[in-house]
């Protein structure tokens, strides 16, 4: 990723799962002297990082983080309250985690 695309996925990461639209983003992540000079300066870095796989966009043309892809395997759900109970008793109980868990820094350097 280049200097702006960094700026941009900072900027996302602390939206966490919610969309933002793009003129926020261009508003708040290059700066109040960027979005005066240039108004829609990310739009077209936008685009980019979505070709690229990094961001995911809606229907109205708000941006995210695209989340890391779901594991598949035997993972199932269980109440907190079994899970505590195992726990107590010795057992490890792996969460299952959450879908929409945002990967390290590296994970989308590589995309």
């Amino acid at each position: 990723m280049d200097a702006d695309e960094r700026e941009i996925h900072q900027f996302l990461k602390s939206w966490g799962n919610q969309f933002v639209a793009a003129r926020e983003i261009c508003r708040r992540a290059g700066g109040k002297r960027r979005f005066h000079e240039e108004p829609e300066w990310a739009k077209p870095i936008l685009l980019r990082m979505v070709e690229r796989g990094i961001l995911e966009s809606n229907s109205t043309g708000h941006f995210r983080i695209k989340r890391l892809p779901k594991k598949s395997g035997d993972k199932r759900w269980i109440s907190p309250d079994i899970a505590k109970i195992l726990e107590e008793s010795g057992v490890k109980v792996e969460d299952a985690g959450d879908a929409s868990d945002i990967g390290p820094d590296e994970y989308y350097d590589q995309l």
